[in-house]
Formats: C-alpha cells, sequence, structure tokens
C-alpha cells in the first residue's frame, strides 16, 4: 500500500467476544464509509493482529507483544487538524458506532505518526 499522506492515524482496539460481530460489520459498513467521507482523509485500512515468527539475527522467533490490540485501523490523513475538524467529529459518532460499538471496545490506542 503506497502511503499518499503525510500523517498516519491508528485507532487500535479489542472488543468483547460477544460483540465482534457487531463490531466488524459496524465497522465495514458504516464507520469506514463515514470517515472516509471526512475531507482530509485519504484512505482507511483495517488490520487483525497475526502471530509472527520471523528470522532475527539468523535465529528463527516467534515474537508475542502481551496486551497489544487485536484490531487496528490505519488512517491517512493529510493533517493532525483533519482529526479535530467538525466533520471528523460528526463522523466518530455517527450511526451505530457510539452506542453498539464503543462501549464494548476496550485497551484502546491512538497514535498519529508522520511520514518521514
Amino acid at each position: 500500500m503506497p502511503i499518499r499522506s503525510r500523517y498516519l492515524f491508528t485507532a487500535a482496539m479489542d472488543v468483547e467476544p460477544g460483540k465482534e460481530a457487531v463490531f466488524n460489520e459496524v465497522y465495514d459498513r458504516e464507520h469506514v464509509p463515514l470517515l472516509l467521507k471526512v475531507p482530509g482523509v485519504v484512505s482507511v485500512t483495517r488490520l487483525h493482529k497475526e502471530p509472527v515468527t520471523m528470522i532475527i539475527g539468523g535465529e528463527r522467533r516467534t515474537i508475542v507483544f502481551e496486551n497489544e490490540p487485536r484490531y487496528n485501523a490505519l488512517y491517512e490523513v493529510e493533517s493532525p487538524e483533519v482529526l479535530v475538524s467538525p466533520a471528523w467529529a460528526a463522523a466518530v459518532d455517527a450511526g451505530r458506532w457510539p452506542a453498539e460499538v464503543r462501549p464494548f471496545t476496550t485497551n484502546r490506542r491512538h497514535v498519529l505518526y508522520r511520514v518521514v
């Protein structure tokens, strides 16, 4: 995925096991489409954590980070101001997300990166 913007924002979280189906449905069908309409949001990619085994220094290693959220969304944004815009504020609180999903998420992490 070529990065086309100067900033990447990540929103990572876990979700209660009994709520994963609605979490994924709402994220894919409502939340992402609403956020893609926000001026300055270039793209959104959803990610699910997988185990990683790799060769480091000639040795095969399985790397496990405790308490790392299972789900992550990577947002390409044109500037940090996108995240405090009225359009962003309206989109993150629209649809079923605030009532049917957000209360059942835990271990939330939000990070903004500048592409160097």
